[in-house]
């Protein structure tokens, strides 16, 4: 806790120092499904050091790229004329992160869920849910309202994720198996700014 502490005010600190400035943006559009999921979702207060805002881009990568900063939790949407979108995001913990580019190859509204393999011989009890094809999308469902699936360079599904949670008190943590988790909300507006084709690099 004392490091994450330490680590978000060089963050703020640093972010006075450059001159960035926070604009806040508003929410995207919702469908009526998106309202009825998210309404069954827990809410969490992240702090402003995680919230959506436009910001200066410091990530040097051309627009419509994605960057995702593992070490302060933070995810980039770059959108030209040296300004970015920032989120605050939930990366995987030592043991499972992961650096890198890839593209995004599929992106699905309130996807599927089904573990991988690696997940069930950690977790046994989740066997039922690849038994059963998976799990339908919906507010149960650790993926959220929105996935980015991401390849590598030869087109393998690198079976890493940019999805959104039911478990939003994980953002500005180590909390995933590997993939990047989003709020809902955040990775709606993402959703909504990406395409197939684009490049992620995580740091």
């Amino acid at each position: 806790m004392r490091t994450y502490l330490r680590a978000a005010a060089v963050l703020v600190g640093a972010l006075a120092a450059s001159g960035c400035q926070y604009k806040a943006t508003p929410d995207p559009v919702l469908s009526s499904r998106d309202k009825e999921f998210i309404s069954k979702v827990p809410v969490a207060d992240m702090g402003r050091n995680f919230d959506r805002y436009e910001v200066e881009d410091t990530t040097g990568q051309p627009p419509g790229t994605i960057v995702v900063d593992t070490h302060d939790k933070l995810l980039f949407y770059v959108l030209g004329h040296g300004k970015a979108m920032r989120y605050g995001v939930a990366t995987g913990a030592e043991a499972y992160g992961w650096t890198g580019t890839a593209t995004v190859k599929r992106m699905a509204e309130w996807p599927r869920w089904m573990p991988p393999a690696d997940m069930i011989k950690r977790w046994p009890h989740l066997k039922p849910v690849v038994a059963e094809g998976g799990m339908p999308g919906g507010p149960e469902n650790p993926l959220g309202a929105r996935a980015l699936y991401l390849y590598d360079a030869q087109g393998r599904d690198t079976l890493y994720r940019i999805h959104g949670t039911n478990e939003p008190t994980e953002i500005g943590h180590d909390a995933s198996s590997g993939c990047i988790r989003m709020r809902d909300i955040d990775v709606i507006d993402l959703y909504s700014r990406a395409k197939v084709g684009t490049r992620v690099v995580v740091m």
